[in-house]
């Protein structure tokens, strides 16, 4: 892992379980406030129609560090879904986030000086269907983010994985090949 916090990315993907749409593919930027991680998180500040950003935080006044920035990867165009952003997946993303200062995946000691951008997923449909499980739509944003952070803090996947894999892997969407 580089010592330097500059620029570290990583991704990860959670399946809901069977008869949600509440799989969860955070995108994640971590690195220092003072470099260019922390500068494209205050340039986030600024709002865009239906890609509303907000802080990660657990509860009112209860900010998560480091500073956490979630962006919606689709627009959102209801309140349900907003709410959803707002409530669920606003709460994994910040416990995840103190996960992994607890267990030191996120040095503890340089929080103050680190910041996180997560571009998060949520399908259009979870909001209207009637049997949305919000348990299920936590578990699955809070397992991802953790490993997401993890992942960009690791380098992973490694330059040598990814030449390994690059005819054994296919895109999940892969339908054209």
């Amino acid at each position: 892992m580089s010592k330097t916090y500059l620029f570290h990315a990583g991704e990860a993907t959670v399946f809901a379980r069977e008869g949600q749409f509440t799989d969860a593919m955070p995108e994640i930027l971590i690195g220092r406030t003072d470099g260019p991680v922390g500068q494209a998180f205050a340039n986030m500040m600024a709002q865009s129609k239906g890609h509303t950003a907000m802080f990660a935080i657990r509860a009112c006044n209860q900010l998560v560090r480091p500073a956490t920035i979630i962006v919606p990867k689709v627009t959102l165009k209801d309140f349900a879904n907003i709410d959803l952003y707002g409530g669920v997946v606003q709460s994994a993303t910040a416990d995840a986030v103190v996960d992994c200062l607890i267990d030191g995946t996120i040095p503890k000691d340089i929080a103050h000086e680190l910041c996180i951008i997560s571009l998060v997923w949520i399908d259009p449909r979870c909001a209207k269907d009637p049997n949305l499980d919000k348990k299920d739509m936590y578990r699955t944003n809070h397992e991802a983010t953790k490993l997401a952070i993890k992942r960009a803090l690791n380098n992973e996947p490694s330059v040598d994985e990814l030449i390994a894999n690059r005819h054994k892997i296919k895109h999940d969407m892969d339908d054209w090949s």
